[in-house]
């Protein structure tokens, strides 16, 4: 009645009773939330030492610090065969789009832990008919995880394709971690739970560790795709019948674009998730070319497309490649990039020089209040530029007054948007909208608002409303040293280098972590202690933050105990590998469009200058204020 089963001679598996049998000298004792599932022989340390790295499609891991609630990008660490002590889930994708194992999630929250059982039972059946080894391991809230590993990985859209054909077959099999090329992820065997407990395996450590050193051979996945080709085929055709609308405005790609040194946001989006318009793009060799031919529209070199590709930026592009032996690769994108560029020199578009693209849609700002404009400290820039210093110094003595909070740390942000506004201009007057310190900060425009409101109204404050905003002027603010601080300031010397508000990667690796990283540009060579005191953050907040920026190479600290930036690590390309860059796109594609609204209710509303200077009182200048400006735009290109 029984045959021979994956795992080799002493374990089989019943095709009667639909179920796994355990020979008794591997046997172990049940678990009560879990009758009939043996526990692992080795503890959760063993078998995450053992295991993890070895079905992880990359040595990275997500932390998640919430209890399990998420895993974001920026608590991402080194994977090592240390068990962490929060829920950790290791990467499914590699930096070449590909992975080592399909990673099946039967989750109860879905459909119950009965269906999770019958889900669970069907596959191992399904499994075994193909030839497969498996290893599956259980959660102490009634799921089950099962990995199937791969001698040969596998591309993005193979692995996507396999787990929603099964998805299809299985209503509790949660198909989103392989429907992510950049943030799909997983718990393996041993890592600790959100409900407590670990992950633990329902079978030896040992049966398990075989599994993942002989994993399935290329055979294996071929008959698993054969034995779902109708599902497969379901799958796809319901892709194409599936709007696709990766972006609010999806660009026509290679003709036209103009050397602007940024790649349209649909470009780069594909290039980054590896998922395309499958009514536009007939395949992925035709998709791959669009991007390329986007790139070289941009103005990149073949070695800034390598080193994207090589460095894990995009893994989307690289998965594309990932079809052709090792040493195919490089020939072929040599290939592909010929062509491109061959494509641009008969379809040359309008000329380079005429690229509107970074050209403010507003009008400069005025940096001089009405009736000092003849005010010789104004008109004198190195002046303005000496007052604006002195001006950082007292923000600097004023800032322990802000609360250890999110409120505080936001208030500090914007008060340095407004001085590397008041740099850029060369003026401590600044007419710049929220929308414009919006973008300089991450924050949303009513929440600068909001602040800039209580910064005002602050005693003895560092910021003034000289005027409020009119039409499509925003509010005048000035600098302004306040008399409590103002001898100290003058005294001190001061600060070297820039002034930054957000810059983008920091949307992703938070306030906390920019303050730190600030710290350091200022002060190489500081402790822990002197960042808590220097940044008048809390400990805890300055721990994670330096844990942060050390696991992507930004800080490093010496044999002293002592931190410092890492040099030669860039913010840009490390914004571009968290996919800032298209946060900061729709948030100004959003304002732009706000802003042409805008002038068109003007157009329509208000037929005087008269009543454009002077609106009612219910006239809602605060909701429509001017969308970035040119400032703007030059702050996120990561000076």
């Amino acid at each position: 009645e029984n045959q021979l089963g994956p795992y080799g001679p002493g374990l089989f598996l019943s095709l009667e009773r639909n179920s796994i049998i355990v020979p008794h000298e591997v046997r172990a004792c049940t678990d009560s939330q879990s009758p009939g599932v043996p526990h692992a022989s080795g503890c959760p340390a063993e078998a995450w030492a053992a295991l993890a790295l070895l079905l992880a499609g990359q040595p990275r891991v997500r932390l998640s610090r919430d209890g399990g609630k998420s895993y974001p990008q920026k608590h991402e660490r080194a994977l090592t065969e240390a068990l962490p002590t929060f829920p950790a889930a290791v990467r499914i994708f590699g930096k070449d789009g590909t992975c080592a194992a399909i990673f099946l999630d039967f989750d109860s929250s879905i459909a119950g832990v009965d269906r999770v059982e019958a889900d669970v039972r069907a596959v191992q059946a399904w499994l075994h008919n193909c030839g497969a080894r498996w290893i599956e391991d259980y959660s102490p809230n009634g799921g089950r995880h099962v990995y199937i590993p791969l001698e040969q990985r596998v591309t993005f859209s193979e692995a996507r394709d396999l787990v929603e054909a099964l998805g299809n077959r299985h209503r509790s099999l949660d198909k989103t971690p392989h429907q992510n090329l950049l943030h799909g992820c997983m718990r393996t065997p041993g890592s600790p739970h959100k409900h407590g407990g670990y992950q633990e395996l329902a079978m030896s450590l040992n049966m398990a560790y075989d599994v993942a050193r002989r994993p399935n051979s290329a055979g294996v996945w071929a008959a698993m795709n054969a034995d779902l080709a109708g599902e497969t085929a379901a799958v796809r055709a319901l892709r194409l019948e599936q709007a696709y609308t990766p972006t609010p405005k999806t660009a026509e790609a290679p003709k036209g674009l103009q050397l602007t040194g940024r790649m349209s946001r649909a470009m780069a989006q594909m290039a980054l998730t590896g998922l395309y318009d499958a009514n536009r793009y007939a395949s992925e060799s035709e998709a791959r070319q669009a991007i390329l031919t986007g790139a070289a529209a941009a103005g990149l070199e073949l070695t800034d497309v390598e080193r994207r590709m090589l460095q894990g930026t995009w893994p989307g592009l690289a998965s594309f490649y990932a079809r052709y032996a090792s040493r195919h690769r490089a020939p072929a994108l040599k290939r592909d990039w010929r062509r491109a560029v061959e494509y641009l020199r008969k379809n040359p578009g309008s000329k380079a020089g005429k690229n509107s693209a970074r050209i403010s849609p507003t009008s400069q700002p005025n940096t001089q209040p009405p009736g000092i404009q003849g005010n010789p400290v104004s008109s004198n820039p190195d002046a303005e530029h000496r007052f604006i210093r002195t001006w950082r110094n007292a923000l600097r003595l004023k800032e322990p007054g802000y609360a250890d909070s999110r409120t505080g740390l936001a208030r500090r942000m914007v008060l340095r948007a407004l001085g590397e506004a008041a740099h850029m201009t060369g003026s401590r007057f600044i007419e710049f909208g929220d929308r414009s310190l919006a973008v300089a900060t991450g924050l949303d425009h009513t929440t600068v608002g909001t602040h800039l409101r209580a910064l005002r109204a602050e005693n003895d404050p560092l910021v003034t409303l000289v005027e409020q905003g009119r039409g499509t002027k925003g509010d005048l603010y000035m600098l302004t040293v306040p008399e409590g601080v103002k001898v100290t300031a003058e005294d001190l010397s001061w600060r070297k280098g820039k002034i930054h508000a957000l810059r983008p990667v920091f949307r992703e690796l938070g306030l906390p972590a920019a303050f730190v990283y600030e710290a350091l540009e200022h002060s190489p060579g500081l402790t822990t202690a002197e960042l808590v005191q220097l940044t008048r953050l809390s400990r805890t907040a300055v721990g994670e933050s330096l844990e942060v920026l050390a696991a992507w190479d930004m800080v490093t600290r010496d044999k002293t105990r002592a931190w410092a930036v890492v040099a030669t690590t860039s913010l840009k390309e490390l914004a571009e590998h968290f996919g800032v860059m298209e946060a900061v796109a729709a948030q100004l594609h959003k304002y732009r469009i706000e802003r042409i609204l805008w002038k068109e209710w003007l157009s329509k509303n208000v037929n005087t200058v008269a009543e454009l200077l002077s609106p009612g009182e219910d006239y809602p200048w605060e909701a429509f204020e001017g969308p970035p400006d040119e400032w703007a735009l030059a702050a996120i290109a990561f000076t």
